[in-house]
């Protein structure tokens, strides 16, 4: 048990699926929050749904009033009200002779049956497109504000597909739902009411199998969810998948994995497909079943309403008025397993998207201050670990002073990127003082701090620009001779020159058109356009040989004389001109000191020194 909350704590994914389903719950407020601002539309809609509705009732009812009252003479279809109304204006003669009225009120209700549809298509397309876009930036702030962590351990074709596809079903539910679910009470409420007052027993008779459609649409939405949810959750699998292949594409050829990549997609694909074709068997199975019911509805509806005309007890154009009624109603019954399985889908999408909202974002732990960051950086006994169980960091105290660099050596795993991202505010140390010019890390503002610490990571990102929109990303209004002069102190400047396209050269998604060391220096180049006081260099110059490596470092020395470097490296030649080095091994600084003095004693720092000697010894001979 300790165990699993152990891996529980570590990784947040690694959740119940009762937890998960308690997520997924329709988040109302949420709700009411993206629809906040085209409430009228929504109000508008509605009132047009009540409208096309009820003159699209119209239209059967003047086809009934035409055949029972104008051809027939009987009055058995026309209300007791508009009886006398119809003797005021000339009665049957008048409508005889004037047949066309009818005519003309069979198109005046048809057309403003389809202006007022026009009028609810028109705000619900509004409400759902804008309440889309709401949720999208929503989604997207949110996941910008959230801490480090949570995108470490989350999945990236995920959250994709979560972004996308998932707001796509709300919209798609607003957009074509939404107002069928009003649409289909008004027009049972109305048809009741209408059917009811002509004849008591054809109405029972005409909707016997109204309640077959309803209740076996409830049955089907609550078994067909879970199939929703199977069909959801394989896409996003299979969407990291595509994403991580992708992005990976120049490692999966390097090491010739194209077969088992191919293997592995085309397993995740089927897994994709055989749970939608489940779900489309399932919604093809209930189409089938429902299309079935509702025309034996108007089948019987029709059977009893001219056996009722034969026995004198009902009028034909009572049978035309039921027959369509009940047709018109079928429609929105058997669609509202349609409109109840989207809804469940639409429920699920809602779910996975509060899963991230509901995320909590990044927390300012102090004063939010924005101090002048040109001053000593000091390490006191810190402490850090990603869990409570296991330290990264443990005790870790040294001071650098403005126009130092300071240089750390470790093992892999021995805490060096950490003890970095503990100066980013990336994590927050778990014991000790961590101060900046006087001013403890977590008093000061976290957006102000990082705009004051320029990073540049072993494998860094570069977007799909050109190389000068990727140098000049940090500071859009710099001039083209800041840019050259940035790529100059990172070695880079006679390399761009020689494209074809220059510094319009476009680098490929990731910077995948260019070399790890071009890659590299580029992305020194863009730091360094961020005039940082405090530059770090997480084995950022592992790619560039030892004599571009020196020319970055002595141009970054005469660069940065009033900063703080650091060096994050595996090279000695890199670390030997830094002012302080410090050697990392389990979390704890075992040595520190210059070049020169670890070198006199005994440790990791001496023994990877004459290694690498050793080496480079070798490959001169």
């Amino acid at each position: 048990m300790k165990k699993k909350n152990k891996q529980n704590q570590k990784n947040p994914q690694n959740v119940d699926s009762s937890t998960q389903s308690e997520h997924r719950k329709v988040n109302w407020k949420l709700a009411k929050q993206i629809l906040r601002g085209f409430r009228h539309n929504i109000v508008f809609a509605t009132i047009s749904v009540l409208l096309s509705t009820a003159f699209s009732y119209a239209v059967p009812y003047v086809t009934s009033f035409t055949l029972d009252y104008v051809i027939q003479g009987t009055d058995k279809s026309t209300p007791a009200f508009l009886l006398p109304l119809m003797e005021s204006l000339g009665g049957r003669a008048f409508f005889a002779r004037n047949l066309f009225l009818c005519g003309i009120a069979l198109f005046v209700f048809t057309a403003l049956n389809c202006l007022f549809t026009y009028t609810r298509r028109e705000n619900i397309a509004v409400a759902s497109e804008g309440s889309a876009k709401v949720l999208r930036d929503r989604l997207y702030r949110h996941l910008e504000d959230v801490p480090y962590d949570y995108h470490k351990h989350a999945s990236t074709g995920d959250l994709v597909q979560r972004c996308t596809s998932d707001v796509d079903t709300v919209r798609r539910f607003i957009q074509l739902q939404l107002m069928e679910i009003v649409r289909t009470f008004v027009m049972f409420g109305l048809a009741a009411a209408v059917m009811f007052s002509i004849n008591v027993k054809m109405t029972l008779i005409s909707m016997a199998f109204l309640p077959v459609l309803t209740i076996s649409s409830f049955v089907y939405f609550q078994y067909v969810r879970k199939y929703f949810t199977a069909s959801d959750e394989a896409e996003g699998a299979l969407s990291t998948m595509l994403q991580e292949n992708l992005t990976g594409v120049r490692v999966v050829r390097a090491f010739g994995q194209q077969k088992s990549e191919i293997e592995k997609f085309t397993k995740l694909n089927q897994s994709y497909r055989d749970k939608t074709y489940k779900l489309i068997k399932l919604l093809g199975f209930y189409w089938g079943m429902s299309d079935s019911v509702g025309y034996l509805q108007i089948a019987l509806s029709l059977c009893m309403g001219v056996y009722f005309v034969s026995k004198g007890t009902f009028s034909l154009g009572n049978v035309a008025l039921f027959t369509t009624y009940v047709a018109m109603l079928t429609w929105p019954v058997r669609q509202l397993g349609r409109i109840l399985a989207d809804m469940g889908k639409a429920a699920v999408s809602f779910g996975r998207l509060d899963e991230i909202l509901s995320a909590p974002v990044e927390q300012e732990p102090g004063k939010q201050l924005s101090p002048d960051l040109c001053g000593d950086i000091v390490f006191d006994n810190v402490c850090f670990g990603y869990d409570r169980y296991n330290d990264v960091l443990d005790g870790v105290s040294f001071t650098a002073k403005p126009g130092q660099t300071i240089a750390i050596l470790g093992a892999t795993g021995s805490g060096k990127t950490s003890l970095v991202q503990l100066l980013q505010r990336l994590y927050v140390r778990t014991a000790g003082n961590l101060t900046i010019n006087g001013t403890d890390v977590n008093d000061i503002e976290h957006g102000h701090l990082r705009r004051n610490i320029g990073i540049v990571l072993q494998e860094p990102f570069l977007y799909s620009r050109t190389i000068l929109e990727n140098i000049r990303i940090c500071a859009p209004c710099a001039t083209e001779e800041d840019v050259y002069r940035a790529a100059r102190t990172a070695s880079v400047h006679e390399v761009i020159e020689s494209f074809d396209q220059g510094y319009e050269t476009l680098v490929g998604e990731r910077g995948v058109t260019l070399s790890g060391g071009q890659q590299q220096r580029v992305a020194i180049a863009r730091t360094l356009m961020q005039q940082a006081p405090i530059l770090i260099f997480d084995d950022s110059m592992s790619a560039v040989d030892s004599e571009t490596d020196a020319a970055i470092r002595k141009s970054l020395l005469a660069l940065n004389r009033e900063g703080i470097t650091f060096l994050i490296s595996h090279r000695i030649t890199t670390l030997r001109q830094a002012d302080n080095i410090l050697v990392l091994e389990g979390g704890r600084i075992t040595q520190q000191g210059t070049h020169q003095q670890l070198l006199r004693e005994p440790g990791l720092y001496h023994r990877i020194a004459e290694i690498q000697d050793a080496v480079s010894e070798g490959d001169e001979r």
